[in-house]
């Protein structure tokens, strides 16, 4: 099987200009906690007990979290007091350097391996952006040279069905669905066989996005995983939790829920163009350490990047006195 078989980064997401446009996308609320950082630290403040706590309420602002802001803030005024920072820029300098050793590990993309049909179940709460972001991750991996089939699981809104079979009408990628209010995880055993007759490589499962609190809900989860574990004893192969970044906090919470029934092996966080202010995404990667596969910056299909770790420092924290286009 040829390279180009395997999920490897789009020519879009290597295209000149990309920190630019990603900056540009970013929304306006981490804009101003971007110009509040850069004000705050890049002028002529004393390293005060008054900048620290205005430091620490701008990161609290941005949704970054309590845990997280105390353990960024007490490496920084640790190297203050060691004078291994002198000035406002150095301390700016550390915590991009901090916020990017929190991220980094988390930059891992999606590895399509050669299990055929790789098996990809999303899942999150309604609202999040699930199907969109099922239907520009179909269209990515199909850009890829991948033969794609969608399972329209999320059986509990006929709106979620119809939705998901037009983003795939547009791509001409087909789909398996049921009636609404018909077993979830029927759906997903006749998507299993299909796959497997039609040679897809990717199985991409929609599943139903009631809030992450109904005990029914994560029940239907699990049934759905062992429809999956009995067609391949390790699939499947990824469970991709969408987020909403501008839920804050609340994130957290459905990650927590979402995790203990479906077992979460990588996240997509969307809306970081929206009300977002940033924070959240550093704050997961700290509190989990799982891998953030995509972000979702607007409506278009390339819109839906692989994150780079890197880049969206530069985007969120861009370095003293560079200009990059």
């Amino acid at each position: 099987m040829s390279p180009s078989r395997y999920s490897q980064p789009t020519d879009t997401d290597r295209s000149p200009g990309l920190f630019g446009r990603l900056r540009d996308k970013l929304a306006a609320s981490q804009r101003t906690f971007t110009r509040g950082l850069g004000d705050l630290l890049l002028g002529k403040r004393a390293l005060d007990e008054t900048l620290f706590e205005d430091l620490e309420t701008l990161l609290l602002s941005a949704d970054v979290g309590v845990e997280t802001v105390h353990l960024l803030l007490q490496g920084i005024t640790e190297q203050v007091s060691r004078k291994e920072l002198r000035d406002t820029r150095a301390v700016y300098q550390a915590l991009r350097e901090r916020i990017l050793s929190i991220v980094q590990p988390c930059s891992r993309p999606l590895a399509i391996t050669p299990a055929r049909p790789f098996v990809i179940m999303v899942v999150g709460v309604n609202g999040v952006g699930k199907t969109t972001t099922i239907a520009k991750l179909a269209a990515r991996l199909k850009n890829a040279g991948h033969q794609v089939l969608l399972a329209a699981a999320d059986t509990f809104r006929a709106a979620a069905i119809e939705q998901l079979k037009t983003w795939a009408g547009r791509f001409d990628i087909p789909v398996i669905a049921q009636h609404t209010g018909a077993d979830a995880a029927a759906v997903v055993h006749d998507a299993l066989n299909a796959a497997v007759a039609r040679g897809s490589d990717v199985l991409i499962v929609d599943t139903a996005g009631r809030q992450h609190t109904q005990a029914g809900l994560m029940d239907e989860l699990r049934k759905i995983k062992r429809v999956i574990a009995k067609a391949d004893p390790i699939a499947p192969h990824e469970v991709l939790l969408v987020l909403d970044a501008g839920t804050g906090q609340n994130a957290l919470s459905q990650l927590a829920n979402f995790g203990e029934a479906a077992g979460i092996t990588g996240l997509a966080l969307t809306k970081l163009d929206g009300t977002a202010k940033g924070g959240i995404l550093i704050a997961i990667a700290r509190k989990t350490g799982l891998p953030i596969r995509y972000i979702g910056v607007g409506e278009g299909m390339d819109d839906l990047r692989e994150f780079d770790a890197q880049e969206y420092i530069d985007a969120l924290l861009p370095a003293p006195d560079t200009d990059r286009k």
